[in-house]
């Protein structure tokens, strides 16, 4: 009898949501992978490194005087590409095997924190500019 795989999200949608969001967000889906099949220990691994690569990406791209979105997105491809191609093959090493979980719910939730963020961003400028 075979065994039943939880389903989990797919190399493509880890590095889609680290390359136009950050890697956090890619992170947070590798993480979940990696929870659903009780990979505890190596979930957290994976989150904190997500996060020490977000971390590089604020600094990298806020240290010219005029920050360009370019640098964003390069450091999104290199953090996807590090979680996509290196850790989903190291923990997941049949990931074609493995039922595709929709990426719906966690693309509202990324549409919903960007609508925040930019909303306070706009709510700020404005704020400074009144004063």
């Amino acid at each position: 009898m075979e065994e039943k795989l939880t389903p989990i999200y797919s190399k493509k949608a880890i590095l889609g949501f680290s390359i136009f969001l950050s890697a956090l967000f890619g992170g947070v889906l590798l993480y979940q992978n990696l929870i659903s099949v009780n990979k505890k220990k190596e979930a957290y691994i994976v989150l904190g490194i997500s996060i020490v690569m977000t971390l590089s990406t604020v600094v990298i791209v806020n240290i010219p005087e005029n920050p360009k979105s370019s640098l964003a997105y390069l450091c999104g491809i290199a953090g996807g590409s590090i979680l996509s191609y290196y850790f989903v093959p190291k923990y997941f090493p049949n990931e074609e095997l493995y039922p595709k979980k929709a990426i719906w719910k966690p693309l509202i939730i990324a549409v919903v924190i960007t609508f925040c963020l930019v909303t306070a961003a706009i709510y700020s400028s404005s704020f400074e500019n009144a004063y």
